[in-house]
């Protein structure tokens, strides 16, 4: 164990945030699918709507994560990342433990956007790995940070839904806090950071305004950006309205549940397992050319499913779609840490999440208008086109090979 600590401090940093990071997708993916149903349950005691409250519960989140994740990632480029992690993860423990007894929706959505302040750790643990990793293996980082996410997210529903049947929603909620408890103190335990703030000028201390402005001057990085938020917007178009249109496709609506369960997991297993593989390629042939090929598969799949007719037609397409995007995620992820200094990880992926936050927000409202003005299949239309942008842009912004990483300024 000595010689582990001494010879690979990266990789087993890599391996316990691996972990940490698929306790606390179960944990998140465990409660997500049911919330509507449970501020169902729990009604207004002010006379809101359901369904403005239903709507509120995912909105309120976002919102706040996207105002509070670039502050927090400030804060870990000054103070350190792990510190960031144990912040995200014994935080939304206490926030979701709340969450299993709340009264009413109105309470319900008040903590969801406290949980979108305190939380983030999907951009604490990018920011931490980010800084341990080798540059030249930031592609293979982030795509096995990515494998313990989307694995996460294929279990998760399966839990949540045998637990939600049997002993009703709030006990998920437990559940949740207690696997975000487990991964905040696998962090606290088994992560050594040796933490150095990155060197500044003996004149001043940038602000944290400063700091946001030189990471958005970097070249590419607003590209990215750009990128980011486009490949995650087609993610989450479908998210609200995959149940509806499965029942369109079953004859026997007492399996839409589990059908629709398994189409979630099946599209997340398949990313799992292309997201490592396609990430440590991308170290190799570069993280552009795997961003460009992945995110034109995945428009081209996607407009097929705008005309299945059975369930099991989607189930395949979904897979293979879901395999391509595999490629996405940790290829952008690894490009910001091309294109910016090493010290201010913090910051990159504190706008990043916030970025991604932002995108969440959007695509209810822009599949809702979809399914309203048109129908829900061409909500599959609109994602393909998403996509398909994202590659358009890909293959027409991103130079054919990946800038070398930056030096450190502070070394």
């Amino acid at each position: 164990m000595q010689r582990l600590r001494t010879v690979v401090p990266w990789q087993r940093t890599l391996a316990i945030m691996f972990v940490a990071q698929l306790l606390t997708a179960v944990g998140f993916s465990v409660i997500f699918p049911f919330l509507s149903l449970y501020v169902t349950d729990l009604g207004s005691q002010r006379g809101f709507s359901v369904e403005f409250l239903a709507g509120a519960v995912f909105s309120a989140q976002a919102l706040t994560m996207m105002i509070a994740s670039p502050f927090w990632g400030a804060v870990a480029d000054r103070y350190g990342r792990k510190l960031m992690v144990q912040r995200a993860m014994f935080g939304g423990a206490i926030i979701m433990l709340l969450m299993g007894f709340v009264r009413s929706g109105e309470e319900l959505v008040l903590l969801r956007g406290l949980q979108g302040m305190i939380t983030g750790t999907v951009a604490a643990s990018n920011a931490l790995i980010a800084s341990v990793a080798p540059r030249e293996r930031s592609g293979y980082a982030m795509g096995l940070l990515l494998m313990g996410q989307t694995t996460g997210i294929a279990i998760g529903p399966l839990i949540g839904g045998v637990l939600a049947d049997a002993f009703g929603y709030r006990l998920t909620f437990v559940l949740t806090s207690a696997l975000l408890l487990v991964g905040g103190l696998l962090v606290s335990r088994g992560v050594e950071e040796h933490f150095a703030p990155r060197k500044k000028s003996a004149k001043a201390r940038p602000s944290i305004l400063a700091d946001w402005r030189h990471v958005f001057q970097a070249d590419g990085v607003i590209l990215a950006y750009a990128l980011r938020f486009l490949a995650n917007l087609g993610r989450v178009i479908l998210t609200p309205f995959a149940p509806l249109f499965i029942a369109t496709l079953l004859v026997d609506s007492n399996r839409l549940n589990t059908v629709t369960g398994l189409v979630i997991a099946v599209s997340a297993g398949a990313g799992t397992i292309t997201a490592v593989y396609l990430g440590r390629l991308g170290d190799k042939i570069g993280h552009g050319p795997v961003l460009k090929w992945s995110a034109l598969a995945a428009g081209l799949l996607f407009l097929p499913q705008s005309l299945v007719t059975t369930a099991w037609q989607l189930l395949i397409l979904q897979a293979l779609t879901g395999a391509a995007a595999g490629g996405i995620i940790p290829s952008i992820s690894a490009l910001l840490a091309r294109y910016t200094q090493p010290g201010e990880e913090g910051s990159v992926y504190g706008i990043d999440n916030s970025i991604v936050a932002a995108s969440r927000a959007a695509a209810p409202l822009v599949g809702s208008g979809v399914a309203f003005w048109f129908d829900l299949r061409a909500t599959f239309v609109t994602t393909a086109v998403v996509f398909l942008l994202v590659a358009l842009l890909s293959f027409w912004r991103l130079p054919s090979h990946d800038p070398a990483p930056l030096p450190n300024l502070g070394d």
